[in-house]
């Protein structure tokens, strides 16, 4: 086979920024991200995609189908990487860890908002009154206030709240719920915050402490009430 010379592969480059792949189609796929072109459409809602694969999963909203199966628990999911994510609640794997301070999460997301506690960068910035904030939602949540928005409306009354929480613990106001119990005597309450201070009727921990006089209380508000007693004492003294 002398004389005869080896083939060789055409690599594919892209003018705008010199990526270059073998494959024609993975460059026709890169050239979208620099002319933003969405050719593949869904004839139900109108929404455009670059991917052909992302308009199938798109799809599955529409049609509410759910191709991948968990199979420890049944439970079944629109996309792949859904469910391996799922997954991870039943093996316990947390993949993505803080170099920082070797915390470990399920999910890439929650590391990248978790390093934003060792690095201190928040990108979310208010155009407003420029508070800026590590998360997006806390940004939306804090735009409420400029803006008097609250699209939290109570069912049963004409109340409305800005934050979701806020209207939950409301709502349970009318409707009686009380969804967390003590273990010890299985007295339930609307809030955690209640059932945390509601335990330390139990345990006898008193977290509170005076720096006065050592004094210790389960609850803030006792040591507040506290404190007025120092304070009335120096005021008759003078």
């Amino acid at each position: 086979m002398s004389g005869v010379e080896p083939h060789t592969k055409t690599q594919n480059t892209c003018e705008i920024c010199g990526f270059s792949t073998l494959r024609k189609s993975n460059l026709i796929r890169h050239l979208r991200t620099h002319t933003g072109g969405k050719p593949f459409s869904c004839e139900t809602c109108g929404s455009n995609f670059t991917e052909k694969s992302s308009l199938i999963q798109h799809y599955r909203i529409h049609t509410g189908e759910k191709p991948y199966s968990c199979q420890v628990c049944g439970l079944k999911f629109p996309k792949n990487y859904v469910l391996m994510r799922h997954v991870r609640t039943h093996t316990g794997e947390r993949p993505f860890s803080c170099e920082m301070c070797k915390t470990s999460f399920t999910q890439k997301s929650n590391l990248t908002l978790h390093m934003r506690i060792h690095t201190g960068v928040r990108p979310f910035e208010c155009k407003t009154c420029g508070l800026a904030y590590s998360r997006k939602a806390s940004l939306v949540q804090h735009m409420r206030r400029h803006s008097g928005e609250r699209p939290y409306s109570c069912k049963f009354c004409t109340a409305a709240f800005a934050h979701k929480s806020s209207y939950v613990m409301h709502t349970r106001s009318h409707t009686g719920e009380k969804p967390y119990s003590c273990e010890i005597c299985a007295t339930s309450f609307a809030q955690s915050s209640h059932l945390v201070q509601h335990v330390r009727i139990h345990t006898g921990e008193k977290p509170y402490s005076c720096q006065v006089c050592d004094t210790s209380f389960a609850q803030k508000s006792y040591l507040k009430g506290h404190m007025r007693t120092h304070t009335r004492v120096k005021t008759v003294k003078s």
